[in-house]
């Protein structure tokens, strides 16, 4: 099944990620346009038709750092964006992480179509800093990897259905592909190129001021996939990703993160990984999230904590 999902997207894949990389610069560049106009665009825009923003604010979540609606860490089971089930949302991230020793920063575009279907990609770049030198890979070697994403609602409605018990429910898909082949194949990974599959469920309790959300997630990504895929001995696992935010205002949000994560590589034990957020939603066009992250020992540098800010602009 793998085989036969690599081949196909093998063959768009060069010119699909060319053409989205594109647009990601072209926002990239522009954010800062981006910024102070959303924090004025007319409510009269999306008063009617196809990008109404009719779902409540924050309850689109904010980019997860693999481009998909979520928190910082991990996926949620919502659809990115505002759009209702006769509408659609967009949405532009750029995320950074200062880590001890490293540093990862993520750029990407999100769709959510009818409140059903999300498309995603996100691009990573992990600079490895000084420790590159360490290494033996040289200071400031930078690892990539792109990432293509869809998601699913299959049932449930995490906001309206407040009476009832069921959660939200999704599917998704990551293609991750890193861009550093024989590095990381140097390193014991077994793959460059890899899918992750996952169920999510989330669930907004609104006289709570509560979202709660679990996923189980199969994977065989090292390091989120900055370091290849698998290994000779390790293939796809089951993990779980865990999340439960607090709403203290319909604009402030705080919450923490818990994601389990293989170890596959021989050279390095791999950690979980764990984040405690704070997001504040200017509108439902800005917003910004800001934690602190724990991501456990990376490549024999020891733990690997540090700073997580992340800015998502959208319609």
């Amino acid at each position: 099944m793998d085989e036969l999902l690599r081949s196909l997207f093998e063959k768009k894949y060069k010119r699909l990620v060319c053409i989205i990389r594109s647009v990601i610069s072209v926002h990239f560049n522009c954010l800062k346009f981006v910024m102070l106009g959303v924090m004025s665009f007319p409510t009269a825009v999306n008063a009617e038709g196809l990008f109404s923003q009719g779902k409540l604010i924050a309850t689109g979540g904010v980019s997860q750092v693999e481009g998909a609606g979520g928190s910082g860490l991990t996926t949620w089971a919502l659809i990115t964006g505002y759009g209702t089930n006769k509408g659609m949302g967009v949405n532009a991230h750029h995320t950074a992480v200062w880590l001890s020793d490293f540093t990862l920063q993520s750029s990407g575009l999100s769709v959510g179509l009818f409140d059903r279907v999300e498309l995603s990609f996100a691009h990573q770049w992990f600079d490895t800093g000084e420790a590159g030198a360490r290494l033996g890979i040289g200071e400031g070697f930078t690892f990539d990897q792109d990432i293509i994403g869809a998601k699913v609602r299959l049932i449930g409605a995490a906001v309206y259905d407040q009476d009832k018990w069921l959660p939200q429910i999704a599917i998704g898909a990551n293609y991750k592909r890193s861009g550093d082949k024989a590095l990381v194949a140097a390193l014991g990974a077994a793959n460059t190129d890899s899918f992750d599959y996952y169920v999510s469920a989330t669930k907004v309790i609104l006289d709570q001021s509560l979202i709660l959300s679990a996923t189980a997630r199969l994977t065989e990504a090292n390091q989120f996939g900055l370091l290849g895929y698998g290994s000779a001995t390790s293939t796809h696992t089951l993990h779980g990703e865990f999340s439960a935010a607090y709403m203290f205002t319909p604009k402030l949000v705080a919450g923490i993160d818990y994601r389990t994560k293989p170890d596959n590589l021989a050279f390095a034990e791999e950690q979980d990984a764990k984040a405690a957020y704070v997001a504040y939603f200017f509108n439902k066009n800005l917003s910004l999230t800001l934690a602190g992250v724990d991501l456990g020992t990376i490549a024999l540098q020891g733990k690997q904590r540090g700073f997580y800010a992340s800015l998502q602009a959208g319609f």
